[in-house]
C-alpha cells in the first residue's frame, strides 16, 4: 500500500497544518483572541463574548480542542476551556521563521 500524502511530510509540518487549519475561521481566531485576553481557563463565558449560539461556540470549541490548540476539563456542567501554549508556541516560531526570512528587496514577482 503506498504512502498517504501526510506521510510524506515532517511530525512538525502536520502538526502545524491540523493547527493552522482549524485556526482558519474568524469565530476560532475570537475564542482564542478572548483566552488571549483573560489569560485564564473559562467556564461558559464565551455565549457573551461572541455573536454565536452555544452550540456553534461548542462545535468551534471541538475543533479547537482536536488541534490541540485549546485544552479542557469537565467539572460538573461546566466545562472549561483554556489555551494549550506549547502548541500556540509552535505555531508562533513558525510565523516567526517565515516573517524573519522576508526580505522587501529580495522579493522578485512576476
Amino acid at each position: 500500500m503506498g504512502l498517504t500524502k501526510t506521510e510524506q511530510y515532517s511530525k512538525m509540518q502536520n502538526e502545524l497544518a491540523v493547527i493552522l487549519k482549524a485556526l482558519g475561521h474568524p469565530a476560532r481566531i475570537a475564542i482564542v483572541e478572548y483566552l488571549l485576553k483573560v489569560d485564564q481557563c473559562i467556564c461558559n463565558d464565551l455565549v457573551e463574548e461572541l455573536p454565536l449560539s452555544q452550540s456553534t461556540i461548542s462545535q468551534h470549541l471541538l475543533e479547537l480542542k482536536q488541534a490541540g490548540i485549546i485544552q479542557g476539563t469537565i467539572e460538573g456542567n461546566s466545562k472549561c476551556y483554556c489555551l494549550q501554549k506549547q502548541n500556540l508556541a509552535k505555531v508562533m516560531k513558525f510565523v516567526s521563521k517565515c516573517v524573519s526570512s522576508l526580505s522587501l528587496d529580495k522579493i522578485k514577482c512576476c
